[in-house]
C-alpha cells in the first residue's frame, strides 16, 4: 500500500534529487500545487501569476519510511524559517508548504514542526504552511529528475549537491541500497 503527500521546500529540483533516494520513496514528480491555474506553465508559474509553487509529490509505502520520517528529513533539508524563498530562489513559488491529502496528515505535520521547534532544529520561527491538497499539476519532462541529468551545472553543484551529502551523512540509514 502506498501514500501521497505533496510537498514545497524551495526550487523543486532540490527536493526531488533528496527525497528520490529515500528507501520506501516509491516516486517524486516535481510539478505545481496551490495556485488558481488549470496546468500552469512553468513560465506562468515563475510569473508568480498563478499562485501556485513549485513542488514535489511524492509516493512512498509508509511501512518501509514513515511519514514521520519523511516529513523530519524534508524540515531538515530545506530552510522552513525562510518565508517565500530558499537561499537566492525568492518569491511565493518557493514557499515552505506541506499540502496533506488526509487529516492524518496534517496531525502528522503538525507534530513534526512541533519536534523541531521543541529540539531547535532551526534558530527562527518555522514559517512553513499546512493547506489541504487540491490538485498537482506535473512539471515538463526537462524538469524531471533534473539533479540526476545535469550534475556537473553549476546551480546543481552549488545548490543541490550539498542537500544530497547531507542526506547521505545524516540520513544513510534512510537510503535505498544502491
Amino acid at each position: 500500500m502506498t501514500e501521497t503527500i505533496t510537498l514545497g521546500g524551495g526550487c523543486f529540483w532540490c527536493i526531488e534529487a533528496v527525497l528520490q533516494d529515500l528507501r520506501g520513496v516509491e516516486s517524486v514528480v516535481s510539478g505545481y500545487s496551490g495556485g488558481s491555474v488549470a496546468n500552469p506553465t512553468y513560465e506562468q508559474v515563475c510569473g508568480e501569476r498563478t499562485g501556485h509553487v513549485e513542488v514535489v509529490q511524492v509516493v512512498f509505502k509508509p511501512e518501509e519510511i514513515s511519514l514521520h520520517d519523511l516529513l523530519t528529513i524534508f524540515f531538515t533539508l530545506h530552510d522552513p524559517t525562510q518565508l517565500n524563498r530558499q537561499g537566492n530562489d525568492i518569491g511565493r513559488r518557493y514557499r515552505s508548504v506541506i499540502f496533506y491529502h488526509t487529516p492524518e496528515q496534517e496531525a502528522m505535520a503538525n507534530a513534526v514542526i512541533k519536534e523541531m521547534v521543541h529540539k531547535e532544529v532551526w534558530p527562527g520561527k518555522i514559517v512553513t504552511t499546512l493547506e489541504p491538497f487540491e490538485a498537482f499539476y506535473p512539471a515538463g519532462e526537462d524538469h524531471q529528475r533534473y539533479y540526476e541529468r545535469n550534475m556537473d551545472q553549476a546551480y546543481c553543484q552549488v545548490i543541490i549537491a550539498p542537500k544530497v551529502r547531507k542526506l547521505r551523512k545524516f540520513y544513510s540509514d534512510k537510503l535505498r541500497d544502491q
